[in-house]
């Protein structure tokens, strides 16, 4: 008998089996918008009182923030104290980007192909970044009974009616062409025999423009942006992370210092322009949930944009995704990507129940799995911690024989390596952090109204989605408002006369923290997650 599970997580799978033909036969309910907002009221993380902090410095004094975050955010800089030097000038660019995943890959891109002299700067090494983590799709409406209007609703509403209007429209309007860019580059798309891409549904979306390659797609678009960013000789300065903007007399920002992560020697960077393209913060570990993110997502961008002015928006708003891996512990995390669902698994209870739609938007769904765990109706997993079935052997039963390894190949691959099949089993799941949808907050050209000439792009802008961010949408954004940042960046770059520059902000924020009575002992941005254990 094949048992992957202990005994008593194969006593819940038997229920799940036993329920399977009835739970096909009738699809789970959408809940209404009464009982969704009641859901993510009671058991939704964004909605823990204990879980955040007043903010008690700088723009969005007053307001609040995950305490993490705000433990970064009174935090006096790592350079202060340190004497840098402004007079020797390491790098001297019409452009510098900071972050070296889609958004900034993007960027420079366009930024090279307006004429600028650009440079990207990033911590890690190129790719390493949340686009690479991505795997269900790219949200786009151009087959023929789409809209970018139909397209705008399910994001404006996805995101419970909070983004700016202005932005979505770009991301909408825009995304049709980020497509065919995407494509024109090499994306291996998944098409028909004919050269049709093919789509589907995600979560939250009324028509199905996911477009896709197999569960791969983050990594499929950062492989190709990645070699153009190489083809076209664009520098890349690896291990060496940015640790503060530089300004300038006249109030513009005037490029970055720079840490080399190996060194730790400081450096330079000059820039006319300046792009934050420095992704997410999931490896923050917010409430102590587990992520999907990349080594690197420790929320850089908005202590940067934050210290030197530039207001945060919707900073206390993050997505867990419904369905991360919960079992095998080695995986613990590790998304599941949506496409699992969009291709006919649900989820499902210990007792074998559907309890909600599968395609109820993601915090919706995250909220579900907890209730189901915190009433009781959980499944048990060594180690304490508890999570739901996803049902995925009803994939190969709707769709046929053969499809998950030719739809989901990653996640079979992920599975198959801990000798779980769930082609014959269902999946643990338990939601996980998963996406920053709060951040530095822009206009509909990139600008940071605060700071002159800075830019920011990707997961590190707020605004885009709201407080809610529906599938496909991010990697939708990072080419988006990436390429039209590189594309500003450039013009702007072209009329910009820097003064003297100066860290004098350094010093102001500094001055500030200590009237506000803030001591952490701590340093920002944190750069690198803390794992060590200092045992007594």
């Amino acid at each position: 008998m094949y048992t992957p599970y202990p005994e008593n997580m194969m006593e819940s799978v038997k229920k799940v089996e036993a329920t399977r033909a009835e739970r096909m036969a009738t699809e789970p309910r959408r809940l209404t918008a009464d009982e969704k907002d009641a859901l993510l009221k009671e058991f939704h993380p964004d909605y823990r009182p204990e879980a955040f902090e007043e903010i008690k410095v700088g723009q969005n004094k007053g307001q609040k923030a995950p305490l993490e975050l705000a433990a970064m955010l009174h935090s006096n800089s790592r350079i202060y104290g340190e004497h840098i030097d402004l007079g020797k000038v390491d790098y001297d660019v019409d452009v510098l980007v900071i972050g070296g995943g889609g958004a900034g890959s993007s960027c420079a891109i366009e930024a090279h192909n307006a004429g600028a002299n650009v440079m990207i700067v990033t911590k890690l090494r190129i790719g390493d970044a949340n686009t690479m983590m991505a795997e269900g799709g790219i949200q786009a409406a151009d087959k023929e009974n789409d809209s970018p209007v139909q397209h705008y609703l399910d994001c404006f509403g996805g995101g419970h009616f909070a983004a700016k209007p202005e932005l979505v429209k770009k991301l909408v309007m825009e995304a049709p062409d980020a497509i065919k860019w995407l494509n024109e580059l090499g994306v291996e798309f998944d098409k028909d025999a004919d050269g049709t891409m093919i789509t589907t549904h995600g979560g939250g979306t009324s028509r199905k423009r996911m477009h896709a390659a197999k569960d791969y797609s983050g990594a499929e678009i950062m492989r190709t942006v990645r070699d153009e960013v190489l083809n076209l000789g664009i520098p890349v300065v690896e291990f060496t992370a940015a640790v503060e903007l530089i300004k300038d007399d006249k109030g513009q920002v005037a490029g970055a210092v720079l840490l080399n992560m190996e060194t730790g020697d400081y450096s330079v960077a000059k820039a006319k322009t300046v792009v934050i393209a420095t992704g997410g913060a999931g490896r923050m570990h917010y409430q102590g949930f587990p992520t999907s993110n990349h080594y690197g997502a420790t929320a850089d961008g908005l202590i940067l944009g934050y210290r030197a002015g530039a207001p945060l928006l919707y900073q206390d708003s993050i997505q867990y995704h419904p369905t991360g891996a919960v079992y095998p512990s080695q995986i613990l995390g590790a998304l599941v990507t949506e496409k699992v669902r969009s291709v006919g698994a649900q989820l499902v209870n210990a007792n074998g129940e559907a309890y909600i739609h599968p395609l109820e938007t993601r915090d919706v769904n995250a909220s579900g799995v907890i209730r189901e765990c915190k009433e009781g109706r959980g499944v048990d997993v060594p180690g304490g911690q508890q999570g739901v079935w996803l049902d995925t052997p009803m994939i190969e039963i709707l769709g046929g024989e053969g499809t998950i390894e030719k739809r989901i190949p990653a996640m079979f691959r992920m599975y198959m390596n801990y000798g779980i099949d769930m082609r014959k089993v269902p999946i643990l799941i338990y939601p996980t952090l998963h996406y920053q949808n709060g951040g530095l907050e822009i206009n509909a050209d990139g600008f940071t109204n605060a700071i002159p000439n800075l830019l920011v792009a990707g997961e590190a802008v707020g605004g885009i989605h709201g407080r809610n961010r529906l599938m496909g949408n991010s990697l939708l954004d990072i080419i988006v408002f990436g390429r039209n940042a590189g594309k500003a960046a450039a013009a702007k770059a072209k009329e910009v006369e820097l003064g003297t520059m100066n860290l004098d902000h350094v010093e102001a924020y500094a001055k500030e923290l200590e009237e506000a009575g803030l001591h952490t002992g701590d340093v920002s941005p944190r750069l690198l997650p803390k794992y060590a254990r200092h045992e007594r």
